[in-house]
């Protein structure tokens, strides 16, 4: 029962941050400071970010238009839910 609750808070944890990346990178494109690296939203969505990335584009309507985010991190949040969904039945 100890190992669903790791898994929760981490996912929790994880997509908060996704979610404030986006925000951040959101602020700095609109002051034309220093980006955040495309890359880095994958690798957040990879390590099961994608949801809150998700979220994020559309609450701040940013990398909306970027056809490698429109699909890449649908992608990314159905293969999050499926390694979840492996872990969640081996504890």
């Amino acid at each position: 029962m100890e190992c669903i609750w790791l898994i929760w808070g981490y996912i929790i944890l994880v997509n908060i941050y996704g979610f404030t990346v986006i925000g951040w990178d959101k602020y700095k494109a609109k002051r034309g400071g220093r980006r955040v690296p495309e890359r880095h939203f994958f690798l957040t969505g990879l390590i099961f970010g994608a949801p809150g990335i998700y979220l994020a584009m559309r609450f701040f309507r940013h990398k909306t238009q970027h056809k490698a985010f429109v699909y890449g991190i649908p992608v990314l949040i159905i293969l999050n839910i499926s390694v979840i969904a492996y872990f969640l039945q081996k504890c």
